[in-house]
This record gives C-alpha cells, structure tokens and sequence, in this order.
C-alpha cells in the first residue's frame, strides 16, 4: 500500500466496480419495470376482450342496445320482425 501507483490503480478499480453495479441495478430496475408495463397491458387488453365478448354477444346483426341512448339501429331504419302493415 506504500506505493501510490497501487494506491490510485486499487481505488479506479473500487469505482469502476462500483460504478458496473450502479449500472447493473438500473438495468434490472428497467427490466422489472418493463415487465410491470407488459403485465398492466395484458390486463387492460383482457379487460377489453371481456368488453368486445360482451358487445359481441348482444348484437343481433341489426340494433344495438346503447344504455344511455335506448336502441340504436346501423340503417337508422325500422326494426327487424317489428314491421308494421301499411293501410
């Protein structure tokens, strides 16, 4: 330890290695935080597929039955089966 080439050579290694776990420790933060982002998406995403499913199976190829506007229809004409007999 008395010679101070060893002296400056021990302490860059001790930074360097200290400065590689810094980055080892941003990587992995990176690499779970990435896995979170992905986890969060698939679960949005099945969120939607449910929504999707649910839509899908409600729909009776002419009218839509939207809660907050009553019965909407894709021709905007008159309902299926519900016609009435012209005089």
């Amino acid at each position: 330890m008395s010679d101070p080439s060893a002296y400056w050579l021990n302490f860059t290694n001790i930074a360097l290695g200290i400065l590689v776990l810094i980055c080892c420790g941003a990587v992995a933060f990176g690499v779970l935080q990435e896995l979170a982002a992905r986890r969060r998406k698939a679960a949005s995403v099945s969120k939607l597929d449910r929504e999707v499913a649910d839509l899908v199976s409600s729909y009776d190829g002419h009218a839509f039955n939207v809660p907050g506007l009553g019965l909407t229809m894709a021709d905007g004409g008159e309902e299926t089966g519900k016609k009435e007999e012209e005089r």
